[in-house]
């Protein structure tokens, strides 16, 4: 079963994600802000991030930059979620360490299609 790291501080949104993805066959870890996203990525080896960018004590982009920075981190894939539309946004989470991005309100569908490409493909083989 594949480990799904769910970084969202929103409990609602949270909770209905991870209980979608629990349908769907995936172990769903959770954390409610970038610190404690870290810590599980470190605890747990997730096979996939799920990462709000705006969440309080440290946000989604500093914690995808700092989870880049160590080897325990450095590989797995990260999806950004994300209500930022600008493209401006989409290159700084790129630029961050995102490998994709998603803009809230997004599809269930959508997301799972980007879950399935990069739990199939790996972050190591895009070309990095």
């Amino acid at each position: 079963m594949k480990k799904i790291l769910l970084a969202e501080d929103n409990e609602v949104n949270r909770d209905m994600l991870a209980r979608r993805l629990v349908r769907r066959g995936y172990d769903v870890l959770l954390a409610e802000n970038g610190e404690q996203a870290i810590e599980q990525v470190y605890a747990k080896s997730p096979d996939l991030v799920l990462m709000d960018l705006n969440m309080p004590t440290l946000n989604g982009w500093d914690a995808t930059a700092r989870l880049r920075a160590d080897p325990r981190g450095k590989d797995v894939p990260i999806i950004a979620l994300t209500a930022y539309v600008m493209r401006e946004d989409w290159e700084r989470a790129i630029d961050m360490g995102c490998d994709a991005v998603l803009t809230k309100p997004f599809r269930f569908a959508e997301l799972l299609e980007e879950v399935e490409r990069w739990l199939e493909s790996g972050r190591t083989t895009t070309g990095e």
